[in-house]
């Protein structure tokens, strides 16, 4: 069964709205940094806090992961945030546009790939092949991950030659999910063929990766910015250019984000 439309969005953001309610800090004599981050940030993201916790012993570094698009009504809606790391400009511009986010700045990039089971029962060796799959899993259109997966696909059929490709891989798809992590989870799990995520977000040994051509791919261009308010205001500008730093790009590298982008706002 599908989940689709604003009522998938709506219980996104219950489900971010209960853990933001635990969030507290665990350490009263620290003062808690609240970082709101894109899903597929969770791996690099986690082990930037030791190195971060490490050289800032004052601060608790508290992490909240969700889709970019849950976190952004969230901050609309007043959840205590300091920064904010997006999957796609377009949620970052849209707080900088109310004034609730500002110094935003370029952190890293990110492109799609295909994800199939181990065994591989549809035999998808080609981003062509994803015809083949009979329950594909990807992205709600309002989370950045589901956004460039329609992107990509639009690209392919219009411009990559395969008439009728986006209408009919559409099609195949069983399950529209909120976060990348989930849509990983399907194929983890045994319930998909197939699944659209990003190449940082395709776990070695778990699954099988199947390229995106380059003129089908889509560039996702993370940015993060102080969120205006911030409780923890100085602790989110070191945040952010701990982030930017060559420590933190090395993070992100290891975890397999395109780091080759400028950081200035």
């Amino acid at each position: 069964m599908r989940t689709r439309g604003a009522a998938a969005l709506n219980a996104a953001v219950l489900s971010a709205t209960l853990l933001l309610a635990g969030c507290g800090s665990a350490d009263p004599e620290r003062q808690p940094l609240r970082v709101f981050a894109a899903s597929s940030l969770t791996d690099a993201f986690s082990d930037m806090a030791g190195a971060f916790e490490a050289s800032h012993p004052e601060t608790e570094v508290v992490l909240v992961f969700a889709g970019s698009q849950v976190l952004r009504l969230q901050i609309e809606q007043g959840a205590p945030a300091d920064v904010f790391a997006s999957a796609d400009p377009r949620h970052m511009e849209s707080l900088v546009g109310e004034g609730l986010v500002t110094g935003q700045r370029v952190l890293a990039e990110n492109e799609l790939v295909v994800i199939v089971p181990r065994g591989n029962p549809s035999r998808i060796e080609a981003f062509a092949d994803l015809v083949r799959a009979e329950r594909l899993v990807i992205g709600t259109p309002y989370v950045p991950v589901g956004a460039y997966t329609r992107e990509a696909l639009r690209r392919a059929g219009a411009d990559g030659g395969l008439p009728g490709f986006e209408a009919e891989v559409l099609g195949r798809v069983v399950s529209e999910e909120s976060n990348v992590r989930l849509v990983r989870a399907k194929v983890e799990l045994g319930e998909a063929d197939a699944a659209i995520v990003y190449r940082t977000d395709a776990a070695p040994g778990r699954v099988r990766t199947v390229r995106v051509p380059p003129g089908a791919n889509v560039r996702a261009q993370y940015l993060i910015g102080v969120v205006a308010g911030a409780e923890n205001a100085a602790g989110a500008e070191r945040w952010a250019g701990f982030v930017a730093s060559p420590e933190g790009r090395r993070i992100l590298s290891r975890h397999g984000f395109l780091t080759d982008v400028t950081t200035a706002q």
